[in-house]
């Protein structure tokens, strides 16, 4: 019996790590389903930046 995958695209197996302020990872941790609301972040965020062509 093995963890199920959240959802079709795997992870990197290399996490990214950044400091944040005093008390953010205490209140982040109350934001519910908080981790993949970072991921749908990110992603919108590099989909933002302009394209090098």
């Amino acid at each position: 019996m093995g963890a199920k995958p959240l959802n079709d695209t795997p992870f990197d197996r290399t996490p990214v790590c950044f400091n944040v302020r005093v008390g953010v990872r205490e209140k982040l941790k109350t934001v519910p389903d908080w981790k993949e609301r970072l991921r749908e972040f990110f992603d919108q965020l590099i989909s933002d930046l302009p394209k090098n062509e």
